[in-house]
């Protein structure tokens, strides 16, 4: 495949930051991700990058009318018991809801009892920057397999459309060499 000159300026460009680690030139590239399937849980976990903004679907604005959807975790789904009465608890989430807002108590008071496994959506931006430190703490082995998989999903993503930028992203142990997390790894 024939390149342009520019293409080539480019990538020389972008080599030459990424090996001199000059890292604030990243900051004025940015993605923006649509984010679906995710629960409450993993949301609180990305919101915790401040150097994103985030639009998430609103349980204040959006009543839940048809019965919310939620995430089962892996472990809980592995063990039949378990499963069955963490879906009896969503249920009886659900009807206590929707007898709150019955009852004319606003959804932005009857959603505090809807529990941290309710899905939900958002989108994201995030720059450059702070997605390299994003896949260096979120795809680490030690993250919650939630957000590690939301994690990597966005890594292929980014990959694909900036493999110079992201080519050495990843947990810590990996493009650092190193697990920073000392005695806790």
């Amino acid at each position: 495949m024939l390149e342009s000159v520019e293409e080539l300026d480019t990538k020389k460009f972008i080599s030459k930051i990424m090996g001199v680690r000059h890292f604030s030139v990243l900051e004025h590239v940015s993605s923006t991700f649509g984010v679906e399937g995710i629960s409450r849980v993993a949301s609180h976990q990305l919101v915790r990058h401040r150097l994103a903004s985030y639009s998430q679907k609103s349980q204040r604005y959006v009543t839940e009318k048809d019965p919310f959807t939620y995430i089962i975790p892996p472990k809980i789904l592995e063990n039949e018991e378990s499963c069955k009465e963490y879906e009896q608890f969503m249920e009886e989430s659900q009807k206590l809801y929707s007898k709150f807002v019955g009852t004319g108590i606003p959804a932005e008071d009857a959603r505090f009892v809807l529990p941290n496994a309710a899905e939900t959506k958002l989108v994201m931006t995030m720059n450059a920057r702070e997605l390299m430190h994003f896949f260096e703490v979120r795809t680490c082995n030690r993250a919650q397999w939630e957000i590690k998989d939301t994690a990597k999903k966005m890594y292929k993503l980014v990959y694909i459309q900036a493999s110079l930028i992201f080519q050495y992203a990843g947990p810590a142990c990996v493009s650092k060499g190193k697990c920073p997390e000392g005695e806790m790894s």
